[in-house]
């Protein structure tokens, strides 16, 4: 690290390491909010997949009995879309989930097992939760991401700026100092010089 022996570049790294130690503590917090959200939606991912895994488990025999009437359930449960907003969590915008939505569809009353209409909620109730689990996932991965580049500044603050600003003002003030007590001592010897040089001359 080559640093300017001068006042000016002197003043330059306190002024630096005022903004690093202003800046270390909001980066810090962002950093603790960050993992804080990760735990909370890794949590949430496991619930999630959970409910998934068990509203699997409820519609097998559903499935099953579709199969044996002929009956093509992705005819009758197409998503149309999903519906998510954004929170904002430590200046990062996370997606949430709202709700699935699907295309409507028509079928012969007469023709169909009476039993259709659960079938098909229980399918869409299927849809949307791994819709939510998407959505959950998503955003997991851009907390994780924004978690990355943050450590990555605290960590370039803590032990790569803030420690260059403290040696590059302590390398900065050693010099002056020894600059200044090198005039004193010139000062001194000059002085000194005049002194005896006007003794001489009195004589």
């Amino acid at each position: 690290m080559k640093v300017k022996l001068t006042k000016g570049e002197l003043k330059k790294q306190r002024d630096a390491l005022k903004q690093y130690a202003r800046y270390l503590p909001t980066l810090q917090l962002k950093k603790q909010q960050l993992q804080i959200e990760i735990i909370r939606q890794n949590s949430r991912l496991a619930e999630k997949a959970a409910a998934l895994e068990l509203k699997h488990r409820s519609i097998e025999p559903w499935a099953g009995i579709l199969a044996d009437q002929g009956v093509k359930v992705d005819s009758l449960v197409k998503l149309a879309r999903v519906n998510s907003d954004t929170r904002n969590i430590a200046g990062v915008d996370v997606p949430v989930f709202g709700s699935a939505d699907f295309e409507a569809f028509d079928y012969d009353l007469f023709l169909a097992p009476l039993w259709v209409d659960s079938a098909v909620e229980a399918c869409k109730a299927l849809v949307s939760l791994q819709q939510e689990l998407a959505v959950v996932q998503s955003g997991v991965r851009i907390l994780k991401q924004e978690l990355r580049v943050t450590t990555q500044r605290v960590n370039l603050f803590e032990k790569v700026k803030i420690p260059e600003a403290e040696v590059a003002i302590r390398l900065i003030k050693i010099y002056i100092g020894d600059q200044m007590a090198n005039a004193v001592g010139r000062s001194k010897i000059a002085k000194r010089k005049i002194e005896e040089a006007e003794l001489a001359g009195a004589y």
